[in-house]
């Protein structure tokens, strides 16, 4: 057996391709952003070209690094950027559009109109999710209505869709030579067409969107020892290499801070915030605006499912300084310069740059910076973007509580903002329960490494896992009760003044 697993992981900023060894171990990495396309107000794309191209860059370069070949690695694992969709042609691979992100509001209209009559209740009822702009299927019907020539492609079974790990997974595979069209059941029930009881598409889902069944990658498990195909001998591992993990990314991240058992969860914060619950083999149907989803399916063994909290925006919001306020020259630049304050100074940002996802799931609200005063400056600006990632977590932590009757005990965390010191206590202190991040926080890869070295034997089972989980850093709440009330209902107050911002047909 290689000494190795690999695994793409595949983001909404960028891409990177990491390997790892037995004990779950970083062995090496390397990372590429790509264009983030705005086209206009509350558009998101992608060029799915260039995520391919990246990735292809990323595995060899990495593997160059650490003078790997194909054969040392045992698997290769594929995590992905959910929700985000691309159409693209058989037969010459091309995409028929660029990829329409998660975070893109422009099916604002089909998501309402679905909300608005019978079609909305059955979605919940056989897909777990609420008619949303968040999800695949919405995104699918727009570029068939709106791009010339993809409906009658469709029809023809020319044009076939998937979200990016399916993208990916053909592309890996061969492409326009033989190149494997899968997808597994986690980024499956990303989409409003998945029946969370058959683990299949449902026609009746379909017909809403008015979507081909022959568009649809075919599903699989998230570890599946008879793989999705090898990697292309010509392709970037100039190798063959089992692909045999797939899953989204929150799913990974779950997956690799070994949440195995029902009733625990983990926070990952990246782009936007994503907390799931394990909630075992069970169907746990949300009553509190939370998302009912597979977790993972290992083989031929029952789909376990969790209960996820979808925030939007959260690292992303770290970058809007950056990016488009200019107050900080990078990421790690907001730690510093929030800690130039004690407090927020009563300011509150919320950032509903593409609406509010979990737990309020409004289209119709967009971001707010409330409270400012002449005495407020850019580090207090700083620290309530920070708070801002902490209150999103504590909204969706009360309704997962509510639905679920779990009180978190500890929050594991992991993502790129874990690095951020003052952000974990706030979050400790804001919850008010103890935060605990692993060794290894990337979390997302280590996951897609996980289901693939599964499938074919690199580790025996999860309890093997679990013995390479590791504590890096625990962060303790340091609030007392009364501050931290004041400051959640301060938050709440902020919320309601986004909302019926945006006029939805």
């Amino acid at each position: 057996m290689p000494d190795f697993v690999g695994a793409v992981d595949q983001g909404t900023t960028s891409t990177r391709f990491m390997v790892f060894d037995h004990g779950g171990n970083e062995v090496g990495r390397h990372q590429l952003e790509h264009e983030q396309i705005l086209p206009q107000a509350g558009w998101v794309e992608h060029n799915p070209v260039e995520i391919w191209e990246r990735t292809t860059s990323v595995i060899r370069t990495a593997m160059n690094q650490l003078n790997l070949s194909a054969s040392d690695l045992a698997a290769l694992g594929v995590t992905n950027q959910r929700e985000t969709t691309v159409v693209w042609d058989r037969r010459t691979g091309r995409p028929y559009y660029n990829a329409i992100v998660w975070q893109d509001t422009r099916t604002d209209r089909i998501a309402s109109a679905l909300d608005r009559d019978e079609r909305g209740k059955v979605i919940r009822q056989k897909a777990g999710l609420p008619p949303a702009t968040y999800f695949s299927g919405g995104k699918i019907q727009w570029i068939l209505e709106n791009v010339d020539g993809v409906r009658e492609a469709a029809e023809a079974g020319h044009a076939i869709f998937g979200n990016t790990d399916s993208w990916l997974l053909w592309n890996l595979t061969g492409g326009t030579d033989g190149g494997s069209h899968v997808t597994d059941v986690t980024n499956a029930s990303r989409t409003m067409l998945m029946n969370l009881e058959t683990l299949d598409w449902d026609d009746e889902l379909l017909g809403f969107f008015n979507i081909p069944r022959a568009m649809l990658p075919e599903i699989r498990p998230s570890s599946d020892p008879n793989g999705y195909g090898e990697a292309a001998a010509h392709g970037p591992l100039r190798g063959a290499v089992p692909l045999t993990g797939d899953l989204g990314d929150q799913q990974a991240a779950t997956v690799g801070q070994v949440c195995f058992a029902p009733g625990e969860a983990k926070n990952t914060y990246g782009t936007g915030n994503f907390l799931l619950l394990n909630t075992g083999t069970e169907l746990v149907r949300s009553e509190h605006g939370l998302l009912t989803t597979v977790c993972y399916q290992f083989g031929e063994q029952a789909p376990v499912f969790a209960l996820e909290g979808s925030i939007a925006v959260t690292g992303s919001a770290v970058q809007w300084l950056r990016d488009q306020l200019g107050i900080i020259s990078g990421a790690a630049q907001s730690e510093a310069l929030a800690r130039q304050v004690e407090d927020n100074g009563g300011v509150y940002f919320v950032p509903a740059f593409s609406g509010l996802f979990a737990p309020y799931w409004r289209s119709d609200a967009r971001g707010a910076i409330v409270g400012l005063s002449r005495y407020n400056t850019n580090a207090h600006l700083a620290r309530a973007t920070l708070e801002s990632i902490c209150y999103q977590s504590r909204d969706v932590a009360e309704a997962m509580e509510a639905d679920s009757g779990v009180h978190l005990e500890v929050l594991k965390v992991d993502g790129g903002v874990t690095a951020n010191s003052l952000c974990m206590q706030l979050q400790a202190d804001i919850l008010g329960v103890p935060v605990s991040r692993p060794v290894v926080a990337e979390t997302t890869a280590l996951g897609a490494a996980y289901a693939a070295g599964l499938a074919v034997g690199f580790w025996k089972n999860t309890d093997e896992l679990r013995e390479n989980w590791n504590e890096s850093e625990r962060w303790q709440p340091s609030w007392d009760e009364d501050r931290r009330a004041v400051g959640y209902a301060k938050w709440r107050k902020a919320v309601e003044r986004t909302l019926d911002w945006v006029d939805v047909d």
